[in-house]
């Protein structure tokens, strides 16, 4: 009898695992020109992301020019404690991290208060052209951005000299200044990205069930009010996600731009992580040692946002996991 159960049991399970697969099958054969176009992101995923990883055993074995593109022998640890003892590192890492902490500070900030203020135009039109003429800055090419930079600041013909000049201010030259590098590169930042960076938040705002806000108005409460005890404590889900996924960067900056507003006057405050690993590995052909160091950089990063993501979940009950 319990034989005769047990078979029936096993066919009971063959027919809907066989069930579950033909399912399967009909969904990947009505849907098959969609997963065909999958393969061309997944593809560059697999060959532009997790293909270089492999790359990473540079950081232990000696490159040598015309050998193996994974080095021809084991080093240890040797170049990590090449750069943990070079000062030019210790330079570019508290550049690295103070340039990411001023955009926590400031280029956050202003991207949730932007949110706030467009969620306060009534007029759907007017609201609509406000986000329209913010989103534009993020399609400007960096290269253009620096250019503009360039010019306006530049200390022979540059418009802001020219009007300091009027005021008795002696000309700048702001982009060669090492002391004006963090100022120039967090306001460009604010300036290119607030609007864009806004999205997630005012979808956030949007999301909002209208019956709070009602249920405010009844208990007489005003406008700065209801920002701060309905609108803020609801998007503050997504505010603790960007700020996790934010200090995962902590270790990385916009190379580009940085590359552009690089000059030997200004690279006291310029000079990051990502500079000296071009500058190491590009320029001087020591691949192993750059490796060494932007891995360093990577793994920071990582427990960087473990760590975070696992004080947000204790204090404040949000996280990504």
């Amino acid at each position: 009898m319990n034989r005769v159960m047990i078979m029936d049991k096993a066919r009971s399970t063959a027919v809907r695992k066989e069930g579950r697969m033909n399912r399967t099958r009909r969904i990947i054969r009505k849907n098959i020109h969609y997963y065909i176009l999958l393969l061309i992101p997944l593809l560059y995923i697999l060959v532009f992301s997790y293909g270089p990883i492999i790359g990473n055993i540079l950081a232990f074995r000696k490159f040598v020019p015309g050998g193996s593109i994974y080095g021809e022998e084991w080093t240890g640890l040797r170049y990590f404690k090449m750069f943990l003892g070079e000062a030019s590192f210790w330079r570019a890492f508290n550049n690295t991290w103070l340039l990411n902490i001023y955009h926590l500070v400031f280029t956050v900030p202003v991207s949730i208060l932007f949110a706030l203020i467009v969620n306060e135009i009534k007029p759907a039109r007017m609201r609509n052209l406000v986000q329209t003429v913010s989103y534009l800055p993020n399609f400007i090419s960096i290269v253009v951005v620096v250019g503009l930079m360039t010019e306006l600041l530049s200390p022979t013909y540059g418009l802001v000299n020219e009007l300091l000049g009027k005021l008795g201010v002696p000309p700048t030259f702001f982009m060669n200044e090492a002391g004006w590098f963090r100022t120039l590169y967090i306001s460009s930042e604010i300036w290119q990205f607030t609007g864009w960076n806004s999205i997630i938040f005012f979808a956030a705002i949007t999301s909002i069930d209208h019956q709070l806000y009602e249920a405010a108005d009844m208990d007489g409460a005003g406008r700065l009010q209801k920002i701060w005890h309905v609108t803020l404590p609801q998007i503050m889900p997504t505010i603790v996600v960007v700020y996790i996924m934010s200090f995962g960067h902590l270790m990385t900056v916009a190379f580009e731009k940085v590359l552009l507003m690089y000059t030997p006057s200004n690279s006291e405050r310029s000079d990051v992580i990502e500079t000296l690993v071009h500058r190491i590995g590009i320029q001087s052909t020591n691949y192993s040692y750059s490796t060494a160091i932007s891995l360093f950089g990577g793994l920071l990063g990582l427990v960087i946002v473990v760590t975070a993501n696992a004080l947000a979940k204790k204090y404040t009950r949000y996280s990504l996991y």
